[in-house]
């Protein structure tokens, strides 16, 4: 594949996917610095993912078996190296300037989801986009049944929380 074709895939992809990568970032970085690097590194994953792209899956399938991925390696490296960073709360990302004022009931779950594991996170996203137990489990390299148990207890865990805040279930 000759870059000019990768470059139209991934324009593509981007153009068509964004809300994937800003649900991703925004479910495994917590400060706006946080967020820019992120969405940076899942994008740069991506373009270079693209040639061993063959289509077996969906585009939205791949991509989000990328970003995920790139958001876990990601959290990990952040964790070994969160000493000496600076903090740069207060400064919004150009990438979330853009999206429109969000819902509280949706900055309530996306805290929420933020505080989970990081299976838990990939799950949680998946199972929001609609994505079946079955491409969840091919995604994450877990069994159906597991993805079922997570699934399950993660609902639990958020109805639960739902609950203490508002005295309602979500």
């Amino acid at each position: 594949m000759g870059q000019t074709e990768q470059q139209r895939v991934f324009d593509g992809w981007l153009r068509n996917h964004q809300g994937l990568f800003f649900k991703v970032v925004r479910a495994y970085a917590f400060t706006p610095q946080d967020q820019e690097d992120l969405f940076q590194e899942i994008a740069a994953q991506v373009w270079r993912s693209i040639p061993g792209f063959r289509g077996d899956a969906a585009a939205t399938t791949w991509i989000y078996r990328v970003a995920l991925n790139a958001a876990i390696a990601w959290t990990q490296k952040e964790r070994r190296h969160r000493d000496g960073k600076q903090s740069l709360d207060g400064v919004e990302p150009a990438f979330l300037q853009a999206s429109p004022a969000a819902d509280p009931r949706i900055e309530w779950l996306y805290e929420q989801i933020r505080q989970l594991n990081e299976i838990d996170r990939s799950l949680t996203l998946l199972l929001l986009d609609g994505f079946s137990y079955k491409e969840m489990a091919a995604m994450l390299g877990i069994t159906e049944n597991y993805v079922g148990v997570k699934i399950n207890r993660i609902k639990s865990h958020l109805t639960g929380k739902s609950r203490e805040e508002t005295g309602n279930g979500i």
